[in-house]
């Protein structure tokens, strides 16, 4: 889209025919990239939060459908659509509550009904894997920039839990909004809170502040009442 911004953080990635993804269970401490061609281990990888977030798991669940019959060795289009059904039962198991997992899956299956060879199905899945990724990317961006329409020069933003980059497809939706304000020169400053128990405020919201140069101070969940009321905060 015009004047799209440079993604500095970009969790997910698809290797002609192979997933690879920031494991984000290991930020701050190590920057780490996995990859993969087994369906299995990337539902794993759902499972135990090396890739989190909703909408990150619905790109990764659509991904991980293109690469199961990108790399399966079928005779036929029924055989291939053995492979994928095969594929989108294991990934619906890996979150149930996860409501963008089951959106992308069935966006992905309906490419099935459009297609009689396997070459042309193949195609068809990727590009539509790809196709849900830069959507994501796209819309977050967007809604980044009319969010931001909001946030006035000098304002203190407070964020619970991780909306960014590393829960989307590389940019985020309400920190996306603090990441499109910060783009278009307003000084802001941001309270993160921990974000217990797996504390994805202080690992991951901080870390992706920081790493885009927007100031940024932690506090720990309790704390919030206490600096609301003391009106240190404009907007939350």
């Amino acid at each position: 889209m015009p004047g799209e911004p440079k993604l500095r953080i970009r969790p997910l990635e698809w290797r002609e025919g192979a997933v690879r993804w920031l494991d984000v269970s290991r930020i701050p401490w190590e920057e780490v990239y996995r990859e993969t061609r087994s369906v299995e281990r990337l539902a794993r990888a759902i499972e135990n939060m090396e890739i989190r977030g909703a909408p990150a798991i619905g790109v990764a669940a659509a991904l991980g459908i293109a690469m199961a019959a990108y790399n399966a060795e079928a005779r036929d289009a029924e055989e291939l659509r053995r492979v994928v059904l095969n594929a989108a039962e294991r990934l619906r198991r890996t979150r149930p509550t996860a409501y963008n997992l089951f959106w992308a899956i069935d966006r992905m299956l309906r490419i099935l009904g459009h297609a009689s060879d396997p070459r042309g199905m193949v195609e068809r899945l990727v590009e539509e894997a790809l196709r849900i990724m830069r959507e994501d990317v796209e819309t977050n961006i967007r809604m980044g920039r009319i969010g931001a329409e909001l946030v006035e020069d000098g304002d203190t933003i407070l964020t619970h839990c991780n909306t960014g980059a590393l829960a989307t497809a590389g940019y985020g939706t309400a920190l996306g909004v603090i990441r499109a304000a910060w783009e278009q020169g307003k000084r802001i400053r941001v309270i993160a809170t921990e974000t217990r128990p797996l504390l994805q405020g202080a690992r991951l919201t901080v870390w992706e502040l920081v790493k885009e140069g927007i100031p940024v101070r932690l506090i720990t969940d309790s704390m919030v009442g206490y600096i609301m009321s003391k009106g240190l905060v404009s907007k939350v």
